[in-house]
């Protein structure tokens, strides 16, 4: 049975996901843990299900990860983001690659009194983590791109709402994710999720092919197809099913072989597709119902038809990210590359410009370095959306943020606004836009300080523009630890963190991985093609970024390149990065990047799984 009745959904003014019941539930449950009436574990079980997890630090310190399903914000959420990033975190809030936003540093006894205000604003942080169905993801571009066969949305919100609260979704044996697509290029990475679903239309009805079974960290695996078209209608019933049949035969013992795929590969397909048979066909005669809207969704968006508000003016939006108290410890934003001057305008343009279906709208994206926005800054983008878009944005699995409805018209304004946010950055999902995960900043699992790196590449990249220029398409993507948090096993060159001893001493280093991405012809996993110090990683990717436009053939993208490209060959190139003794390594080796005392890697036992 589903946790709601319906299913309805109601585009740009959706309902609430929150429930104030949750919010008192969590309250009640932190008295009797503090009243020592649960344990410890009984207590990280619940807190992680209601979307709250302890970081590395010692003292009381929570990350609070808020859903934000399909990536869509309103106005409302955004200025509610922004006072929980003020008032009880660090004056800033943190976009994941599963379209999250994240608050770290959190004191416990905050996060009731932030949840409420999310709540205010329709927004959860109910299964955000934990062993649940946690937040679906969807195509940034849904509803507007020119290739979808139909929007995608009003689908993935209505699963969402399924789902939500399902007696089944926060009993799992490990984390369960979920991905809509609709577009020719995925932007939302479908074969790496537990069911992918990518819009198809099949003599005039809507469908889906359905992914399942994907994953990194271990075992690196691509979804396999389970249905090539699926009508939408039968939606609901297959996520049941697999959800029934992944409750019920999971690993609930070891959480290093607890994920779906792990229970695919243990039964073998025939079987789990047997298994999966006779949970549909148990899910249909407990009466399992159609997905039905009360009128079929559009096959895209309408355009706003009501007046635009007043834009804020340059000078008012550049004293209010001023005026933003910003405090650590970790990197904050503001400390990267300053926007381009006015002439940067025309760049902006060519990177950060889409087209849309609708005749002359356009979409804005938003290049946010690292994934991190002040609260100043989420009020201002609200501010923006309502004077230059529809009232909403949507963030993207790349970690940044897209402006839908421009008018081709607004364009140069709307750059010279976003330029006064510090949001004016060029070069949007190009090699120059790094992904990154919050690695050893908050993180118990992480090994490096993976957002470090992030930063010092990105620099590294736009203090010399020619190198983006010469692998435009190459993606840059960064993990803390093997979990891939940064989905950089997918990568065209990917980042692990990791660790070396040098005359007993600990140094920072990476483990690069070559050829990973999703496309039209495959789903690939990086390569490990070298081990190379921190400090030394961006002088290891301007060489492979000079040897792919070397000896690239023809058009061949960057991906295709390294796919082929000879592991031998990487790690000939960077022997010399990859050596370090006693007597090269210099003080700067043993620092991790960001940091400013002595490396020395602590890592606990993580909270992913309980």
């Amino acid at each position: 049975m589903a946790a709601h009745d319906s299913a309805k959904t109601l585009g740009r003014a959706r309902l609430s996901f929150a429930r104030e019941a949750d919010i008192d539930e969590f309250a009640d449950m932190l008295g009797r843990f503090e009243r020592g009436e649960i344990t410890p574990d009984q207590w990280r079980v619940f807190r992680l299900v209601r979307g709250t997890y302890g970081q590395r630090q010692v003292d009381d310190a929570q990350m609070i990860r808020v859903k934000i399903p399909q990536g869509v914000l309103t106005v409302e959420q955004l200025h509610a983001l922004a006072d929980v990033a003020e008032r009880y975190s660090r004056g800033f809030g943190h976009i994941t690659t599963r379209q999250n936003v994240q608050f770290h540093f959190v004191k416990l006894h905050d996060a009731e009194p932030a949840m409420r205000r999310l709540a205010d604003a329709g927004l959860t942080t109910r299964e955000a983590c934990g062993n649940s169905v946690r937040n679906i993801t969807a195509c940034q571009f849904a509803g507007v791109a020119a290739d979808e066969p139909f929007d995608v949305t009003p689908y993935a919100e209505a699963l969402t709402r399924f789902l939500l609260r399902h007696p089944l979704s926060s009993s799992l044996p490990r984390k369960f994710k979920i991905a809509f697509e609709g577009c020719g290029r995925d932007h939302i990475k479908l074969t790496i999720n537990d069911i992918g679903w990518l819009a198809r239309v099949v003599d005039g009805r809507r469908g889906f092919r359905v992914y399942i079974g994907g994953g990194t960290a271990t075992m690196t695996t691509a979804a396999a197809v389970l249905f090539d078209f699926l009508p939408v209608e039968d939606m609901l019933r297959v996520a049941e099913a697999v959800i029934r049949l992944f409750h019920e035969r999971g690993d609930y013992q070891h959480k290093q072989r607890n994920r779906m795929k792990f229970l695919i590969k243990a039964l073998g397909w025939e079987a789990w597709r047997a298994a999966f048979d006779v949970a549909l066909a148990q899910v249909r005669a407990d009466g399992g119902r159609d997905l039905v809207f009360d009128v079929a969704p559009a096959a895209a968006e309408a355009a706003p038809a009501w007046p635009r508000a007043a834009a804020p003016a340059i000078g008012d939006i550049a004293r209010r990210v001023e005026a933003a108290t910003l405090r650590g410890p970790g990197i904050v934003p503001g400390g990267g590359p300053a926007p381009a001057g006015a002439d940067g305008f025309a760049p902006w343009v060519r990177t950060n410009v889409r087209p849309q279906k609708q005749l002359d709208f356009v979409s804005v994206v938003v290049t946010v370095p690292l994934g991190d926005l002040s609260g100043a800054q989420y009020r201002i983008l609200g501010d923006l959306a309502n004077a230059y878009g529809d009232g909403t944005v949507r963030v993207t699995a790349v970690q940044d943020l897209v402006f839908r409805w421009v008018r081709r018209a607004d364009l140069l304004e709307l750059y010279r606004r976003l330029q006064a946010a510090g949001l004016g950055l060029p070069d949007a999902d190009s090699i120059a836009d790094v992904t990154s995960c919050p690695g050893a900043e908050s993180c118990k699992l992480a090994v490096t300080q993976s957002r470090g790196l992030g930063q010092a590449l990105e620099r590294h990249l736009r203090a010399t523009p020619d190198l983006i220029e010469l692998a435009r398409e190459l993606d840059i993507k960064i993990s803390g630890c093997p979990n891939g948090c940064g989905q950089h096993h997918v990568a065209t060159i990917g980042f692990q963190g990791s660790l070396r001893k040098v005359d007993g001493k600990a140094v920072p280093q990476y483990f690069i991985q070559v050829g990973g991405g999703i496309d039209a012809a495959r789903t690939t996993f990086g390569r490990l093609a070298a081990k190379v110090p921190a400090r030394r990683a961006a002088a290891a990717l301007e060489r492979l970024v000079r040897l792919y436009a070397d000896e690239k053939q023809g058009g061949e993208t960057p991906v295709a390149f390294f796919r082929r490209l000879e592991v031998s060959k990487v790690k000939a190139l960077l022997h010399d990065l990859e050596t370090l003794t006693a007597d090269t390594a210099s003080d700067a080796d043993y620092i991790d990047l960001a940091e400013t005392t002595t490396f020395r890697p602590k890592t606990t036992d993580g909270e992913c799984a309980t």
